[in-house]
């Protein structure tokens, strides 16, 4: 028989603030324009109970590519 994961599980997090010049990056791309500074994706890992906190899991943390402490979000 399987065993249960537990209460606390492993998350990511991500910078909303990259992805929303990620995506408008794509765009220029796709335009034809080039974007010489490329980003790296930088992510979080973090555990987080899964009872007290159900829902997506948001916290400031430092990013390097925006160079300043940004909301950083849970993903899947």
């Amino acid at each position: 028989m399987a065993k249960n994961k537990g209460v606390r599980i492993v998350i990511t997090l991500r910078c909303t603030n990259c992805k929303k010049s990620a995506e408008k990056r794509e765009l220029n791309s796709n335009q034809g324009l080039n974007d010489t500074k490329k980003k790296k994706k930088i992510d979080y890992t973090t555990t987080k109970n899964r009872r007290n906190t159900p829902d997506r899991l948001e916290l400031k943390k430092f990013c390097p590519n925006c160079n300043s402490h940004t909301l950083q979000k849970e993903i899947k």
